[in-house]
């Protein structure tokens, strides 16, 4: 009888205590999303936001947008359990603040060096300090080099006019749905092969497969991604520790490539001993080789060039075709720019004509804008710190700023911040007839997608002769029409880009 009594004594004190600590915590979770609403997700003791994190997990963009915009400092704070205290921003004085002002207490940091640096090694977007600071020297003297602009022009001029046109001249010709996408990145490749490596992998040839090293590329490419999306960021320890599923994969890829790009190199290497008439060579591969640095350092600092060059000139590309898909009053606008500049055909396109297009380079900018090739990047802080709107950094956190949430913040863009409107980048207002207006001096904080400040990006200005070549010589030739009605996806990874591709119908300009 007693045993029964103590039974039921025990279950009804388990079941009281059950009960209040139930009530404590739904009434703390009440209050906590109270505070939470406006600046950051909803969170619970020890495992903090894991599980909306974990709901939002295929939506976090949209998802951090919409928390940032109810924010009142346009910061939040995430906190989830097996990852770093999370600072995110779409506050241009907080982007200031970490990429310039107080520019030495954020480098890229170990966290954030661990997931890319299988695949970048030592290259110069994976480093810090004195490593990254030699490597920003030499690459900083070769961009600037008036020869390499004229290599890049020339080798723009030769790409498009031999390769890119006549395939779209084939598929107007043949009706053919094409996946511009695809051709975009292949000619992307292209580029930044012949100006980096010096060589020529023939992206555009589309009855040859594309190489090892690329299908490689993006393998590894994207299960680094999938590293910093992780919801426990343990896991994908884990699971390279075990050397098992996707981190095998990835293992197996970054060894292709980095073999691959070591050979490239090596040849160049061999090639350069023997004929000393070519050390002129104005690819990036013969001036680094000439100016006697390690393989091992070129071979990161390659791969870092490919991975920036090839994906994020085609991605800006690919959703600006669409947009002018979309608005083809602005399509018209840019037509009758590049027409009035090249004086109806009787001036070749060049550096000098390139830098006069500015509602072309106004229409990029409101591309990216909205769909910004890196939709987000992150630093970790050295010590603690304070943002300018009062945020505390703590030392170790991980600071993150958002270009694709800050394209979308109405305060700093006006109510029709989601509106595709390259006029919003013009003092007066622009049409046609007039698009060669001045554009207005935007900061580079507001607009953070080259970055700013020391790291600012060295190809900003190789990427808009790159992408104004292209979309120049494309739309004055033709009219890109998408084969579907539907909004394309946007896909982060460390490059956005389409998902699915872009499918479309080409037809000839009259």
């Amino acid at each position: 009888m007693l045993f029964i009594f103590f039974i039921v004594f025990v279950s009804l004190l388990g079941f009281f205590l059950f009960s209040s600590f139930f009530s404590l915590f739904q009434e703390f979770h009440n209050s906590h999303m109270k505070l939470l609403s406006a600046d950051g997700p909803p969170s619970y003791p020890i495992i903090g936001c894991l599980l909306s994190f974990y709901k939002n997990r295929y939506r976090l963009l949209d998802w951090y947008t919409y928390l940032l915009s109810v924010s009142p400092t346009q910061t939040i704070v995430v906190e989830r359990l097996g990852a770093r205290r999370t600072i995110v921003t779409a506050n241009p004085a907080n982007v200031e603040h970490m990429l310039k002002t107080n520019f030495s207490n954020f480098p890229k940091g170990k966290p954030f060096t661990e997931i890319l640096g299988d695949l970048l090694g030592c290259g110069i977007f994976n480093v810090d300090g004195e490593l990254w600071n030699m490597q920003r020297k030499l690459a900083s003297h070769e961009f600037s080099t008036k020869s390499l602009r004229e290599f890049v022009v020339k080798t723009l001029q030769e790409e498009v006019e031999n390769r890119l046109i006549p395939l779209l001249e084939e598929a107007a010709d043949g009706e053919k749905v094409l996946d511009l996408q695809d051709m975009l990145r292949r000619f992307a490749l292209d580029i930044v092969c012949r100006v980096s490596l010096g060589t020529d992998p023939f992206g555009l040839d589309l009855s040859l497969p594309l190489p090892p090293l690329v299908k490689a590329f993006d393998a590894a490419s994207e299960i680094s991604a999938m590293r910093g999306a992780a919801p426990v960021y343990a896991v994908w320890k884990i699971k390279r520790m075990l050397n098992m599923g996707v981190e095998k994969t990835l293992k197996e890829a970054i060894k292709l490539v980095h073999s691959s790009v070591l050979e490239i190199i090596q040849n160049k290497k061999r090639f350069l001993e023997n004929d000393q008439e070519r050390k002129q060579d104005n690819d990036l591969l013969s001036r680094f080789l000439s100016a006697g640095h390690d393989e091992e350092v070129i071979r990161d600092m390659v791969i870092s060039f490919i991975m920036a060059g090839r994906d994020t000139t085609s991605a800006a590309m690919t959703w600006l075709f669409w947009l002018l898909s979309k608005h083809q009053s602005s399509e018209e606008m840019i037509v009758d720019e590049v027409e009035t500049l090249l004086n109806k055909g009787e001036r070749a396109i060049d550096y000098e004509l390139l830098k006069e297009m500015n509602f072309l380079k106004a229409s990029l900018c409101e591309s990216m804008r909205l769909y910004p090739p890196v939709a987000w990047d992150s630093k970790h802080a050295l010590t603690d710190d304070v943002f300018p709107d009062g945020t505390f950094i703590g030392k170790g956190d991980r600071v993150t700023y958002f270009p694709y949430g800050m394209g979308r913040m109405d305060n700093m863009w006006g109510k029709d911040c989601l509106e595709f409107k390259p006029e919003r980048w013009f003092e007066q207002p622009v049409g046609l007839g007039n698009g060669g207006t001045t554009m207005k001096t935007v900061s580079p904080y507001k607009f953070p997608v080259f970055q700013a400040g020391p790291r600012v990006c060295l190809g900003k200005e190789m990427a808009f002769i790159q992408m104004k070549y292209v979309v120049a010589s494309v739309v004055r030739r033709f009219e890109v029409r998408p084969v579907a009605e539907e909004q394309p996806i946007f896909v982060p990874l460390l490059t956005a880009h389409m998902a699915g591709g872009l499918k479309v119908m080409v037809k000839r300009r009259r």
